[in-house]
């Protein structure tokens, strides 16, 4: 028996979808300064002990059970994938390579998605959605050449950029059937516990770095945990539970628009007008592979629900 999330106005997933890309994009600016005194697995580990922590006094307060035999499946491997394996490379090619070429590269993810959901969990691929994932690349390919500084970029940051986007790909994809048999808060508790178990042979380094680093850095990996982890893992799969992973995925192409104002606004980078339009082109995109197609419905047929409001 699957526990399906009951049907709701469709804002409530685009709000929660809106608060995941927010929060996501502020994690690239946290990671950069937490990376300067924390090695990729102790900040990794880090990060997923302060999520953990919040997630497990949430479920206390909501006396959450443990999630069905049935959903223990996805929730390991997107754990495993998304939670432990992603965060670790993610945090070594950010320090190997510019925000600009990470953003492109890990911003192959929505692809990887929309074909795997395709094949594995039969997911459409409505003309909208692809028109709109093409304008999104695009402009993700031009934000990454716009800050790439001249192209001086370490093979070895693009490679952990990349195994970080096929980890995202396959986390996701995991954790969609997942979804239909446990809610939310608990696919997101347990993935963070996971991918914590997985990250305890950084604890050693963890405690070391700890010993050394400024009070800033450990704020932002705090800040890591709390909010791009506890809180956006949650809302992405409150929203990923009421969509389709594709058309989910597709909004995270506005990452590194975002990401632009934010390094604008809290590091005084000043994006330049070819950022600024690759900015532009991500943002363009998601709102077209979200819009909604006006097809002609004959009298007296009922209207095929919109993937959002399918529960």
């Amino acid at each position: 028996m699957t526990n399906s999330p009951p049907t709701r106005h469709p804002m409530f997933a685009a709000g929660a979808a809106a608060v995941t890309v927010v929060l996501w994009a502020s994690a690239f600016v946290s990671i950069r300064s937490a990376g300067a005194a924390y090695s990729p697995g102790a900040l990794a580990l880090g990060r997923l002990l302060a999520g953990v922590l919040t997630l497990g006094v949430i479920c206390l307060v909501r006396r959450e059970g443990l999630p069905p035999r049935s959903a223990w499946r996805g929730i390991a491997i997107s754990g495993l994938l998304w939670f432990g394996f992603y965060m670790v490379v993610l945090n070594w090619g950010e320090q190997q390579v510019d925000a600009g070429t990470a953003a492109l590269v890990v911003n192959i993810g929505p692809l990887l998605i929309a074909l795997l959901g395709s094949r594995l969990l039969g997911d459409p691929m409505p003309p909208r959605l692809l028109a709109g994932m093409a304008v999104s690349f695009c402009g993700a390919v031009t934000v990454g050449l716009s800050m790439s500084g001249g192209g001086g970029s370490s093979l070895l940051g693009v490679v952990l950029c990349l195994l970080a986007a096929v980890a995202y790909a396959f986390g996701v994809v995991a954790q969609k059937p997942a979804l239909a048999r446990a809610n939310a808060l608990q696919v997101t508790t347990f993935g963070c516990l996971v991918g914590a178990l997985a990250c305890l042979p950084f604890a050693g380094q963890l405690v070391r770095d700890a010993a050394h680093a400024p009070v800033s850095a450990t704020l932002n990996m705090v800040y890591l945990g709390v909010f791009p982890t506890a809180l956006a893992f949650t809302t992405w799969a409150y929203a990923l539970a009421r969509t389709t992973a594709s058309r989910l995925g597709a909004t995270t192409y506005a990452v590194p628009a975002l990401v632009v104002l934010m390094s604008w606004l809290a590091l005084g980078e000043v994006p330049g007008m070819l950022t600024l339009a690759g900015g532009l082109l991500c943002l363009a995109g998601v709102a077209v592979s979200r819009s909604r197609s006006r097809a002609v419905t004959p009298r007296g047929a009922a209207a095929e629900p919109h993937p959002e409001q399918v529960s």
